[in-house]
C-alpha cells in the first residue's frame, strides 16, 4: 500500500518538475544562445581588428559602428548586432578587393601608347592622359634605354634598338618597373633612385604613397614639381601602377610600328596606339631652337649660306620622315592585328581644337574623359603669349601651331619639302611654292584630314 501511495506522489513530483523545466526552457536556450553569440562577436571583432591593421584596408570609409535600436527581446538585439558585424566585415572585404583591383569600377584595363617624335607636341598631348586620376602615366621612360644602348661599343642598329625598346615597353605596360633598373645610371640601390628621367612629368610618381618624405643631402636630379619627395622607390611605383585602372606611356623613341605587333597580340595587354605627327617644317624649326647646338650647320646655311648643308644631315631628315610615313601607312592599311587599335592624329588639329581631339582620343582608347582633364585643357591652351617656354605644355595653342611659317627661310622649307614630300602629302600638309605662299597669314597649309584617322 505504501508503494502504491508513493507512486502517484512521485508522478506528481515528476509532472511538477516537467512543468518547471518547460517554464524555464526558453530562458535556458536564451542563455546558451547569448554565450554562443558573444563568442561569435569576439571572433568577428578580432578579425575586424586584423583588417583595420592592414595598410590597404579602407576601414575609415566604412568604420560606422553598428548601433541597433534597443529591443525588449535581448536575443533579437544580439542577433541584430551579429548581423551588423557580419555586414561590416563583408563591406571591409569588398573594399579591400576593390583597392587591390583598382579604385572605382574595375572595368577593362586599358593600355595606351602615345607614339611620336621630338618636337611634335607629344608632351602637351601626353598631359591629356597624365591628368586623368585613374591612369598611371609615364613620361619618356625609354630615355634611359636609349642612353644605355647607344653607348654600347659600336652602337646598336635600328632594328636592335627597336627590339630592346619593344621588350622594355611591354614590361612597363605590365607594371614591371624594375626593368628600368638595368638602364638607369647610376644604378638604383635598394630599388631607390633620384635619377628617373623627368619624374615630375608623371603625376603618378609624385603622389602618395609613391612620394615618400624628402631626404636631406640627397641630390634629386629629376624631382617632382609641386611637392618635395624622397628618391623614387621603384617598388612603390610598381605597386601604384598595379593599383591604377589604366596605364599610358609617351615615347619619341619608337618609330617602327611593325615591331609592336607582339604587344598588340599579347593577351595580357589591351593596347591602343596613338601616333602623333606634325608638319616636318614646323618640327625642324622647333628643333633648331630647342636643340640649337645640334643644328648649327642648318642655322648657318639658312642665314648666311656660307657653310654647305651636309648631305648626311638631309639624309637623316629624309630617313626620319620615311619611318614615320611607313608606320602611318601600315596603320592606315588596317592589318588584322592592328584593326581598331591605331589612331593617327595631327598636332595641328589638336592645337586648333584641343578638347574635341581629347574626346576623340579618349573615345578611341575606351577611357572616360574626366572633368579634371577638361579643366586642365581649358587652362593650358589659353596661356598669355609671353608665357611660352621651349618645353612648356602651357600654350595658346590656336596661335602657336603655325607660328614657324613667319620666321622660317623659304630655302629651308624647300629642303624639308624635298626630303619629306611623301609624308607631307600623306598627312595633308600643303607644299609652299614660294616665300609668299609660306608666309601668307590668310591661307592655310593644312588640308582637311579624315576624322581622327581611327583604324
Amino acid at each position: 500500500m505504501e508503494i502504491r501511495r508513493a507512486l502517484p506522489q512521485d508522478i506528481r513530483e515528476l509532472l511538477h518538475c516537467l512543468k518547471m523545466r518547460s517554464k524555464y526552457a526558453v530562458l535556458l536556450v536564451f542563455v546558451i544562445s547569448l554565450v554562443i553569440i558573444e563568442k561569435e562577436n569576439n571572433f568577428i571583432s578580432r578579425v575586424s581588428d586584423k583588417l583595420k591593421q592592414s595598410p590597404q584596408a579602407l576601414a575609415e570609409a566604412n568604420s560606422t559602428e553598428a548601433s541597433p535600436a534597443p529591443a525588449e527581446n535581448g536575443s533579437l538585439a544580439s542577433l541584430q548586432e551579429l548581423d551588423a558585424a557580419f555586414s561590416q566585415l563583408r563591406s571591409q572585404l569588398y573594399n579591400i578587393t576593390l583597392q587591390l583591383a583598382g579604385d572605382g569600377d574595375p572595368g577593362p584595363r586599358r593600355h595606351v601608347l602615345l607614339m611620336a617624335t621630338t618636337r611634335t607636341g607629344s608632351s602637351f598631348v601626353g598631359e591629356f592622359f597624365n591628368q586623368q586620376g585613374s591612369i598611371f602615366y609615364l613620361f619618356e621612360p625609354l630615355w634611359h634605354v636609349e642612353k644605355t644602348v647607344t653607348f654600347l661599343p659600336g652602337g646598336a642598329s635600328a632594328v636592335g634598338s627597336a627590339l630592346v625598346y619593344r621588350d622594355v615597353l611591354k614590361q612597363l605596360l605590365l607594371c614591371d618597373l624594375y626593368i628600368l633598373e638595368n638602364f638607369i645610371s647610376p644604378a638604383p640601390e635598394g630599388h631607390l633612385t633620384p635619377f628617373l628621367f623627368r619624374r615630375g612629368s608623371s603625376h603618378s610618381l609624385c603622389e602618395e604613397p609613391v612620394c615618400t618624405p624628402s631626404t636631406k643631402k640627397v641630390f634629386e636630379k629629376y624631382y617632382c614639381k609641386n611637392r618635395r619627395c624622397g628618391p623614387l622607390n621603384i617598388t612603390l611605383a610598381a605597386e601604384a601602377c598595379r593599383r591604377k585602372q589604366h596605364v599610358a606611356l609617351k615615347t619619341v623613341r619608337i618609330r617602327q610600328l611593325e615591331f609592336l605587333q607582339p604587344l598588340l597580340e599579347d593577351p595580357r595587354l589591351d593596347l591602343r596606339i596613338i601616333q602623333l605627327v606634325r608638319d616636318p617644317r614646323a618640327v625642324l624649326a622647333s628643333r633648331m631652337v630647342a636643340f640649337s647646338g645640334k643644328y648649327e650647320t642648318w642655322k648657318k646655311w639658312a642665314s648666311e649660306g656660307e657653310a654647305p648643308l651636309r648631305e648626311e644631315e638631309v639624309q637623316r631628315l629624309r630617313g626620319n620622315c620615311e619611318s614615320i610615313r611607313q608606320s602611318a601607312e601600315l596603320g592606315l592599311r588596317r592589318p588584322g592585328w592592328l584593326r581598331g587599335r591605331y589612331m593617327l592624329v595631327r598636332y595641328e588639329d589638336v592645337a586648333r581644337a584641343p578638347l574635341q581631339k581629347a574626346r576623340e582620343m579618349y573615345r578611341f582608347a575606351g577611357l572616360p574623359l574626366t572633368p579634371q582633364v577638361e579643366e586642365w585643357i581649358g587652362k593650358n591652351t589659353q596661356a598669355p603669349r609671353d608665357g611660352n617656354g621651349v618645353y612648356s605644355t602651357c600654350k595658346n595653342s590656336s596661335e602657336q601651331f603655325d607660328k614657324w611659317r613667319f620666321s622660317m627661310p623659304f630655302k629651308l622649307a624647300q629642303v624639308v619639302q624635298d626630303a619629306c614630300g611623301a609624308a607631307m602629302r600623306l598627312f595633308g600638309y600643303k607644299l609652299a611654292g614660294s616665300p609668299a605662299a609660306l608666309a601668307n597669314r590668310s591661307s592655310s597649309l593644312l588640308e582637311e584630314a579624315q576624322p581622327a584617322w581611327v583604324t
